[in-house]
């Protein structure tokens, strides 16, 4: 097929400069994959059961969707910006990728491959649920041309797993974890999340030393943020649960980032792990580093050259919008010099590579220089880079920098 014949008859209006240096910065795809089979109380994410979506949508409808948005999107960027950048990295989140299987993710990975193509060495991940992957799972996927599996882990104590609503057993993350390496999978990973009500620092290191016996190269862990709408924050509100305590999660990053740092592996984001550089997930470097990505599927969002934009949500009016010409797109933003800025200093800050000096003007790099007399980072050559005490204040110290 050719390209421009994939363009739809209503295009996407971005402005010129989106497209300048398209395929000189790196080039991702974030694939949103929104199907679960249960909802967990904690989670806010774009999913839907099918119990939620009844007939109005499948996985069949949205993979014929997200094959009809990658076509048009190579079509758009070949149209506006003279090329078809191949994609570094691809990442398949959700949602439960691994519920379409392993010949569905290799479908998935099939279509990115058809329309943009992937780079000799291109970075490719799937998240999964534990519960549903198998040796089988595994094996068809590195076959299908996937590079990393990101494994939903969460806990290894079997009571927080249930306040979080998650389905699967305590010892199953481990089992997909050493399966993914039987595998041929150099690079796994297991998320985790601290802080959860009820959770003791005996269970925060039962899970560490889970993990460490899974053998996994790269570790994230984030801290439960009690989002509005969700299950668990009503359970807050009636008093069911308390809030995290701001102290305790402090004090269980701590613990995480000592264990994991003794095991050798060591921040290279404040909430991500890594065994060496290689196994650091060059997707979300990516994003960190100010790269372009396209985010196809219901919700995803893309950057593309200082642009921002966002799909519909709901898989349905997702499929509808592609087939009937549109881009499935709900809303775009052009990020200003001073926007682009901020958020560089935002993300960067959070690197181990630290902030570059030369990104600061003298008002910020004399506020950088008070921080560092806080203690909160250090002056590394021509680079701010935080302290441990600072990656637990993160968020102060840019506003400390941005004022």
């Amino acid at each position: 097929m050719n390209l421009l014949d994939a363009q739809p008859s209503k295009t996407l209006d971005l402005p010129d400069e989106a497209f300048e240096g398209l395929g000189q910065r790196p080039f991702g795809i974030y694939v949103h994959v929104p199907f679960c089979a249960t909802r967990c109380g904690y989670c806010d994410f774009n999913t839907y059961t099918a119990g939620e979506l009844g007939t109005s949508a499948s996985p069949q409808s949205w993979l014929e969707g997200l094959r009809r948005e990658l076509d048009a999107a190579a079509a758009l960027m070949e149209q506006r910006g003279g090329r078809v950048p191949t994609a570094d990295t691809v990442f398949v989140g959700g949602g439960t990728p691994s519920l379409l299987g392993g010949d569905g993710l290799a479908d998935v990975l099939g279509a990115v491959r058809e329309s943009v193509g992937l780079s000799e060495s291109a970075e490719v991940t799937t998240e999964s649920n534990p519960e549903s992957t198998s040796p089988a799972f595994f094996e068809r996927l590195r076959s299908a041309g996937f590079t990393r599996i990101s494994l939903g882990m969460q806990s290894a104590a079997p009571h927080v797993l249930a306040v979080l609503d998650r389905t699967h057993t305590p010892g199953r993350a481990v089992e997909a974890a050493k399966e993914a390496r039987s595998a041929g999978f150099d690079h796994v990973n297991l998320d985790l999340i601290y802080g959860t009500p009820g959770e003791r620092p005996e269970d925060l290191d039962r899970s560490l030393d889970a993990v460490l016996d899974a053998g996994v190269d790269h570790v994230s862990a984030y801290a439960l943020i009690v989002e509005d709408g969700t299950a668990m924050a009503r359970k807050v509100r009636r008093g069911e649960l308390p809030m995290p305590d701001d102290d305790v999660l402090a004090s269980r990053y701590e613990r995480i980032d000592e264990v994991l740092a003794r095991a050798g592996l060591h921040w290279y984001e404040v909430s991500n792990w890594a065994a060496n550089s290689a196994a650091e997930c060059k997707h979300n470097v990516g994003y960190w580093d100010g790269g372009d990505w396209w985010g196809a599927g219901p919700g995803a969002h893309s950057h593309i050259g200082g642009t921002r934009f966002w799909n519909v949500k709901h898989p349905a009016r997702y499929a509808e919008k592609l087939a009937a010409g549109e881009f499935p797109v709900a809303g775009s933003e052009l990020l200003t010099a001073q926007d682009r800025h901020l958020e560089e200093l935002m993300l960067r800050i959070r690197l181990r590579t630290g902030l570059p000096a030369a990104v600061l003007d003298d008002s910020e790099r004399r506020a950088a220089e008070q921080v560092v007399a806080d203690g909160l980072m250090t002056a590394e050559g021509d680079r701010f880079v935080l302290t441990d005490r600072g990656r637990l204040l993160a968020d102060a110290v840019v506003r400390s920098i941005a004022t």
